[in-house]
């Protein structure tokens, strides 16, 4: 997987930040977008991120996803 990759929520995933839900439970599943980067390294030095890849959905909404919750579309 690598930044610009289209992927596809697969998995149930709940998140409270949604534009147009913000506040209330909003599930992510099926939705696509796209990798616009990892969370594996902050200043310099290396961490481990418990939700490492970072997808942009749409302009306003983006979250941070597991590998295993996530598939690359072609």
């Amino acid at each position: 997987m690598k930044v610009g990759d289209r992927v596809r929520v697969i998995k149930s995933v709940i998140v409270y930040h949604h534009p147009e839900n913000r506040g209330k439970p909003f599930d992510v599943k099926d939705r696509e977008g796209e990798v616009i980067g990892f969370a594996n390294e902050l200043h310099g030095k290396p961490i481990s991120a418990n939700l490492p890849v970072v997808i942009q959905f749409e302009k306003k909404f983006r979250g941070h996803f597991r590998e295993d919750e996530i598939e690359i579309i072609e």
